[in-house]
């Protein structure tokens, strides 16, 4: 992790972030002052982590961290007066975004940042288990389909696997839902 974006409008905030981005190891660091051209960072080079400092000229910036959510692997976090950092906390919270009210010093700042990494490892290592399981499930039941395509119609493993592929490739649907398919009409 070495590539950040702060989207500041303030430029004391923006250094005191800049630096304190420096002394987390952070040393590709962008500093921007509009969500338009953040929105172009973003999507031109995915960074690692984005502080949006609210509000921004033309928007709040939640629009700009739930942006960086649906299209980076980023962590983010999004600073905003005490006023409404609550309010914005629960709104944001299913995009994993970390809403710290103002004022902030780098303290604040740096544990937020590693609280973040480890909720975003976490979440990473989560979604890579679900995807092994549902790799399994899906083995699984291709593996059923193939035994009732053997049992049924005397298919050897070679057809079986053969007629599976093909069924999925003539329907353009995945090999789990052609299995699906073979199942239902076999039972």
């Amino acid at each position: 992790m070495n590539k950040a974006i702060i989207v500041s409008q303030t430029e004391s905030t923006a250094d005191m972030l800049y630096c304190t981005l420096r002394s987390n190891g952070y040393s590709q660091i962008s500093v921007i002052s509009s969500a338009a051209q953040a929105r172009r960072t973003l999507l031109n080079t995915p960074p690692d982590i984005v502080i949006i400092d609210t509000p921004l000229m033309g928007e709040m910036g939640t629009e700009l961290a739930e942006t960086a959510a649906d299209y980076t692997n980023a962590v983010i976090i999004l600073l905003c007066s005490r006023s409404v950092s609550e309010e914005l906390a629960d709104k944001l919270s299913p995009y994993n975004i970390l809403v710290l009210s103002k004022p902030l010093d780098s303290r604040t700042i740096s544990e937020g940042i590693r609280l973040l990494k480890a909720d975003t490892a976490l979440i990473s290592n989560i979604r890579e288990s679900e995807e092994v399981m549902q790799h399994i499930s899906d083995i699984r039941l291709i593996n059923k389909a193939k035994t009732m395509l053997m049992k049924y119609l005397g298919f050897t493993e070679p057809q079986a696997h053969r007629h599976l592929e093909k069924q999925a490739m003539n329907s353009r649907c995945t090999r789990r839902d052609a299995a699906r398919k073979i199942i239902s009409d076999l039972t």
